[in-house]
């Protein structure tokens, strides 16, 4: 072991492989994450179940805003969990999912119109036209917000086919 690792890692080589191993495999469980993340036709974590990780899919219409939902108020829909703030959320989402919840499944719009299924992340957001959109990332949140009939046009036209190749 050189003088600079040693001096880094202390005189232990183990610290070393431990701190090694570690990366790896962190580095490994994002990318079965973000992997298995956009392969279902609703984006869903795929260790607890939840939709939209857990976040309430009515708050972003009430309460203009991304908010966790609650292990007290669940519904099942699409094959996943949702969770909601309180029972008034949870009840206009189950008689109303194909408002509330988001479009394409979660799946990033602007992605989407690239031909790529890109998960959503939950505090990347935009209502347009009465409906929730999710975003990877946050220039594609605010590419969007200035100009969603464009995106939206190439994003149904491929969701059709990209669809096709999403588990159910």
């Amino acid at each position: 072991m050189t003088a600079q690792r040693q001096e880094r890692y202390g005189s232990r080589p183990g610290i070393a492989l431990f701190a090694l191993l570690a990366g790896f495999f962190a580095a490994l469980s994002l990318d079965f994450t973000a992997q298995a993340s956009t392969t279902e036709r609703v984006v869903v974590n795929r260790y607890s179940g939840l939709a939209i990780e857990g976040f309430d899919p009515v708050a972003y219409f009430t309460e203009s805003m991304a908010a966790q939902g609650l292990p007290d108020f669940e519904a099942r829909e699409a094959g996943a969990v949702w969770r909601f703030r309180n029972q008034g959320n949870r009840a206009s989402f189950v008689a109303h999912p194909e408002i509330y919840g988001p479009q394409f499944g979660g799946y990033d719009p602007v992605d989407l119109g690239r031909g790529v299924t890109y998960a959503g992340n939950p505090r990347f957001w935009v209502v347009a036209g009465q409906r929730l959109y999710l975003f990877g990332r946050e220039e594609n949140r605010d590419a969007f917000a200035a100009e969603p009939a464009r995106f939206l046009q190439d994003a149904r036209a491929r969701w059709s086919v990209l669809v096709q190749g999403l588990a159910q």
